[in-house]
């Protein structure tokens, strides 16, 4: 063993590796790196492999926890599945797993696509001539509740437009007899206010001497006024059709704005401009079902009207319609299908999940309709009354028979009582007339929604729908 010097010291040289290695470098320079390069690299490797290590550790403890979950869940569904239940009991356990739902936004997907299809119209209004036998429907006297007298000397009574319809008053108004029912248009006592719908006395004479009439409405401004096809419409018919838009004093001003003045007739195109005063509902939706349903009250002498939702503009001949929706099949009422439900069960949840109004007044209406006997439509029914228990109102054909009156009053009431949203109603009011009336036939008549299509112009609409109710 040698020594060296190191400050005047002498200290033991020790000879192993390293010196053997300087040995054989010849202690150069380039030998010296080479020793600084297998040191790093021997620590490089250890933190690679310390890391693989950690993460392959790490891997295997999620796929663990992942099949472990796995196997939890398929027991879990399994066990549910061996339990012993009937056919009922699925249906229930779907349905409130649906319900679940409800409030949500409906998951995102492809929009589905709806075109029109033909619709066999005659060639022209020449010769068209109503049909002898045509009105030979069920035949009965309406009358109309016209006032309402404070019933107690309780200062919270206040008048209703729709007025004040008890559930035995409600209940008695279904069957198709000699009766005063309530049906929108009721006035409060002497002393009272308006309750609203006030029409000046020139437009009701105009109004009064209608036969035939195709109406639309726009309140709150909530759509654009859109006219008529003037080409597509016969000179017959705009000489003895009456075309009829009801607007509200907000709607006019902003169409004035945008250059749709009436003019010295009060007409803008074809459309005569009705101008509706005190409006009988905050919600402008309920407000609409006024000129929408009560057409045989706003014009008591017509024998045929067509509504047409404002979000639509009318490429067809209103007398081609009448024929071919009313005449030619012998029915007094007729309203297109919806285009993608077909269910009152299934329209419940999407005015839930679009909250399209309140909830809980939408739980009542339904639960009190199911109480009364509504089903569910079961489209394999071969005796089914209608293809759908669920329309697009947006088009209605009617002629104001007896019947098709009564119909328009009860579905109006249950609007007035219930909520605006009148998909929900359609169906129990259809199917509780029939009920109550065997030997007096309803003729109503549901057409497809792509000939709806054919017939009109769809537009979205303006602004956002009015908020939902909060009552």
């Amino acid at each position: 063993m040698a020594h060296y010097r190191n400050n005047s010291e002498l200290f033991t040289e020790r000879r192993g590796i390293i010196y053997t290695i300087f040995n054989s470098l010849g202690k150069s320079f380039h030998g010296s790196r080479v020793l600084r390069r297998s040191r790093r690299f021997g620590r490089i490797t250890k933190n690679r492999l310390s890391r693989w290590v950690f993460f392959l550790a790490a891997l295997f403890s999620i796929c663990l926890t992942v099949y472990g979950l796995k196997m939890f869940f398929q027991a879990k569904i399994e066990s549910t599945l061996s339990l012993p239940h009937n056919l009922q009991q699925e249906r229930n356990i779907a349905e409130t797993i649906l319900v679940s739902d409800a409030g949500r936004p409906p998951k995102s997907k492809h929009r589905k696509q709806h075109f029109p299809c033909e619709v066999q119209f005659m060639k022209s209004v020449d010769g068209l001539v109503e049909p002898k036998s045509y009105m030979n429907f069920s035949q009965f006297s309406l009358e109309y509740v016209d006032e309402e007298e404070k019933l107690s000397e309780n200062d919270l009574f206040e008048p209703q437009f729709g007025g004040h319809q008890t559930l035995e008053e409600r209940e008695k108004s279904f069957y198709a007899n000699n009766q005063t029912l309530h049906c929108g248009f009721v006035k409060g006592p002497l002393g009272y206010s308006s309750t609203g719908f006030d029409l000046n006395e020139k437009d009701k004479a105009y109004m009064f001497s209608c036969k035939v009439v195709v109406s639309s409405c726009i309140f709150g401004s909530s759509d654009f006024l859109r006219r008529p096809t003037s080409r597509l419409i016969s000179q017959y018919s705009k000489d003895n059709v009456c075309f009829v838009m009801f607007l509200d004093d907000q709607t006019l001003s902003k169409l004035s704005s945008e250059g749709n003045y009436p003019d010295d007739r009060g007409y803008i195109g074809l459309w005569k401009v009705v101008t509706v005063k005190n409006l009988p509902y905050d919600d402008m939706r309920r407000t609409g079902k006024v000129p929408k349903f009560l057409s045989h009250r706003l014009f008591p002498n017509a024998r045929y009207s067509i509504w047409l939702d404002s979000k639509m503009r009318l490429n067809s001949d209103p007398m081609l319609m009448i024929e071919y929706f009313l005449w030619r099949r012998n029915t007094e009422y007729a309203i297109s299908n919806h285009y993608d439900r077909h269910c009152v069960w299934e329209e419940v949840l999407q005015n839930k999940r679009l909250n399209k109004y309140n909830h809980t007044a939408i739980d009542e209406q339904f639960n009190f309709y199911q109480s009364d006997g509504l089903t569910k439509f079961d489209p394999s029914d071969p005796n089914n009354l209608l293809p759908s228990y669920v329309p697009e109102g947006s088009l209605i054909v009617r002629a104001h028979t007896p019947m098709s009156n009564l119909f328009s009053c009860l579905w109006f009431n249950e609007v007035d009582r219930f909520t605006s949203r009148d998909q929900l109603s359609f169906a129990y009011t259809y199917l509780k007339l029939r009920r109550m009336n065997p030997e007096r036939p309803f003729r109503l008549y549901m057409f497809k929604d792509c000939e709806r299509r054919a017939l009109v112009k769809l537009f979205r609409h303006r602004t956002l729908p009015s908020p939902p109710d909060t009552a």
